[in-house]
């Protein structure tokens, strides 16, 4: 009766989430049904028009602005988050400097994105003023660099989870033949967690599309597509942070339509993922 009783609640728990999901995108697509009748879903993706005086809108200044933040922020990531990963899962394993390490990294995980933010308008901004960026310091290349620190965290610690779970047997046999340490890391660590070290960096791709304050703080928050590091722009969740409480009718709908399209490239970079960890992995 017991292990009857606890599938069932795992049953009930697995629908929970099914009809969760179900649910979210009902509401994304009925809420949006509006916009894309008016305006089709091609032009609306492709159109770079946003003006609220005339209910014309478009979504891809934001899809730019989405996908070139999250982008240079993974780029700024990786060299920083794997030497990281490799400090605490190899060189440092299970010394006390790589738990002092490790409970910063956590400690950095948890901190707010409003936090980061202040921090990026207050010490970084004045920077990029000074390097000539642009006048305000506002733009993109600011965002990027502010999710990228955001993000490093969550890909650093996933990806000394991996690193560490490397078979010490493997690594043993490669250091019995003579192999260097660097040698181990390249030839045997790396390609055995290669497929997690990459689903962590999938799951911090995640969070840099969806980053919401911090990026609506330095971004700029201007309708245009941008086409330099120095641009100001918008994202996705930051254009619906900025107008969701003061929209109605066919702009609640477009926004509402930029949330679903959201959702949608989130979903379709995971599901792409697990495609490539199914190839690795075989």
């Amino acid at each position: 009766m017991k292990d009857k009783l606890f599938k069932g609640v795992l049953l009930l728990a697995s629908c929970l989430i099914i009809l969760l999901t179900a649910g979210i995108i009902y509401g994304l697509v009925s809420q949006s049904t509006a916009a894309l009748s008016e305006f089709g879903i091609i032009n609306f993706i492709t159109s770079g028009e946003w003006d609220s005086r005339n209910d014309v809108y478009g979504a891809l200044p934001f899809i730019a602005g989405t996908m070139l933040t999250a982008i240079l922020a993974l780029l700024f990531c990786i060299p920083f988050s794997l030497s990281v990963a490799l400090f605490n899962g190899e060189y440092f394993r299970k010394k006390k400097i790589s738990t002092i390490v490790s409970s910063v990294v956590d400690l950095l995980a948890g901190i707010p994105s409003i936090v980061y933010g202040l921090w990026g308008f207050y010490v970084l901004r004045p920077v990029i003023v000074d390097l000539g960026i642009n006048d305000q310091g506002f733009g993109i290349l600011l965002a990027s660099i502010i999710l990228a620190i955001m993000i490093i965290p969550y890909a650093s610690s996933l990806s000394t989870e991996f690193i560490s779970m490397v078979p010490n047997d493997l690594k043993e046999g490669a250091y019995s033949l003579g192999a260097t340490n660097q040698e181990v890391i390249r030839t045997i660590s790396l390609p055995v967690a290669g497929s997690g070290i990459f689903a962590a960096y999938i799951l911090a791709f995640g969070r840099a599309l969806g980053e919401t304050m911090a990026v609506t703080m330095l971004i700029g928050n201007t309708n245009n597509i941008p086409l330099g590091l120095g641009d100001t722009g918008n994202t996705m969740a930051s254009i619906i942070a900025n107008q969701f409480g003061e929209a109605s009718g066919l702009k609640l709908s477009s926004l509402m339509a930029i949330g679903l399209l959201l959702f949608l490239i989130t979903a379709s970079i995971n599901f792409v993922a697990k495609y490539i960890m199914k190839v690795i992995n075989r």
